[in-house]
């Protein structure tokens, strides 16, 4: 119930919709554009098993941002999303930092840091009304509420 509970307001889903859709679009361009943003990218930037790993990367982002779209299991799925903008800012912002200072990092990074804060904001608060987890949450009380009465 922890999980999927949220009393963030109905419009957090700007958030989720914003971030998700990024995360979507993003993955999905993995696998239409390997050499670009998929393995040929990885390679570029020194991923280990590139081969692997951009696919991987690419399925992760498809699903977590279609559950941050949808407001499923939306904390779940922020997690391998932080992580996957943290390891991002690791191999390809830090070098710009470190070659090019830090407003030239500042300007790269833009995109990386809001979908991070992005991802821990869905992670704290959850999904909000406007959400599959609310609907659940709704129905998951609605049945522990009906329990307590045939107890009573």
């Amino acid at each position: 119930m922890k999980i999927i509970r949220s009393n963030a307001p109905k419009a957090v889903v700007l958030i989720r919709l914003v971030v998700g859709g990024i995360f979507l679009s993003e993955g999905i361009q993995k696998f239409l554009f390997p050499d670009a943003q998929g393995v040929g990218r990885f390679i570029k930037i020194g991923i280990p098993a590139p081969e692997f790993f951009a696919p991987f990367v690419g399925v992760v982002e498809i699903i977590g941002g279609t559950l941050l779209i949808a407001g499923l299991l939306t904390r779940l799925a922020a997690i391998p999303l932080i992580i996957d903008m943290l390891v991002a800012i690791a191999t390809t912002k830090i070098p710009i930092l470190l070659k090019s200072g830090f407003w030239a990092m500042a300007h790269e990074a833009r995109t990386d840091f809001a979908m991070l804060f992005g991802c821990v904001f869905m992670l704290i608060v959850g999904a909000g009304s406007w959400s599959f987890d609310a609907y659940l949450s709704r129905i998951m009380k609605g049945k522990s509420d009906t329990k307590e009465k045939t107890h009573e």
